[in-house]
């Protein structure tokens, strides 16, 4: 979706030309105070700290290798990276991507700033442990941050060659994935059985299935969770085209729907870090913007969910 309305029905590009006024100076450059004011979150398991929004590259990334084909990926990162972002989320299944977050970490020396993360896909040890050679090399760099098996495919196989790797240095973090509620039982499982580090899911304020479960079990095995699909792939901003923000949306530093969507997700304090996917400068500008300032407590998320309801 190329355009997102905020509270008065104007597009998210309108709202970062025009609503942020003189602030959006500050935005479009480099600016430490924006990365330091990030909200962050612990990993659980070591207490590393990381920015609570991150980036998707399912079908955003998965671009040639033009310089025409890849400038608004370049520019994405690298306005994440200036506005502090530093976890982002490929897969062997996102076409190019891979490639994409590697070359442009690269061209723009973002090497040592950026948490990489992706995933493994596929059945049996030696293919596994090709496909994720494979991913060393194309996201450029000896050793990833986090590797999740992606989907949970032949994840017990998977699942001992990470510990081998991360005791060998190879991965630092190791997770499983999936994106829909169908497989939350079997995350759940592996979840309560297996020593892991991550758990990414899909979590909405319209999908909220994972607050039953899956989020409470994070908590209490002190797992992290990266949730994919904050917008039901864009499909929350189709739902409030030309709808307005309710005016209590200031109470927790909100200004447009992509903010209130990602603040309601953040809002729970099982959340580790969002994955909003975009190709585009002036949506990951609004995207970040999520991590600054107030965040809902439990009263307010449901006031949010309820408004949403009604529209």
């Amino acid at each position: 979706m190329s355009r997102h309305p905020d509270r008065t029905g104007i597009s998210r590009r309108d709202l970062l030309r025009l609503g942020l006024g003189a602030a959006a100076g500050l935005i479009l450059s480099p600016s430490l105070a924006a990365a330091a004011a990030q909200h962050m979150r612990k990993i659980p398991k070591t207490g590393e700290p990381l920015p609570a929004i991150g980036l998707g590259t399912w079908q955003t990334f998965d671009v040639g290798i033009s310089s025409d084909e890849r400038a608004g990926p370049r520019e994405v990162l690298k306005l994440f990276a200036e506005q502090g972002g530093r976890v982002i989320d490929s897969s062997p299944m996102y076409g190019h991507a891979e490639t994409v977050v590697g070359d442009l970490g690269a061209e723009l020396g973002l090497d040592d700033r950026l948490f990489l993360a992706t995933k493994v896909w596929t059945t049996g040890r030696d293919a596994g442990i090709r496909q994720m050679e494979a991913s060393l090399r194309k996201m450029r760099t000896q050793r990833m941050d986090l590797m999740q098996i992606h989907n949970l495919l032949d994840w017990r196989t998977q699942l001992r060659t990470l510990r081998d790797w991360k005791a060998n240095g190879r991965v630092r973090y190791i997770g499983i994935t999936h994106y829909t509620e169908h497989a939350y039982d079997d995350l759940a499982r592996v979840m309560a059985s297996e020593d892991i580090d991550f758990v990414q899911l899909n979590y909405s304020i319209l999908s909220r299935a994972a607050e039953r479960r899956l989020l409470p079990l994070a908590q209490e095995k002190q797992i992290a969770v990266l949730v994919n699909k904050p917008f039901e792939t864009a499909g929350l901003f189709a739902r409030v085209r030309g709808k307005a923000l309710p005016p209590w949306a200031a109470d927790f530093d909100c200004r447009s729907w992509a903010q209130y969507f990602l603040k309601f997700i953040l809002g729970h304090p099982a959340v580790t870090c969002a994955l909003p996917a975009t190709a585009k400068p002036q949506h990951l500008l609004d995207n970040m913007q999520a991590g600054l300032g107030r965040l809902p407590d439990a009263a307010l998320r449901q006031r949010m969910a309820d408004y949403l309801q009604r529209l």
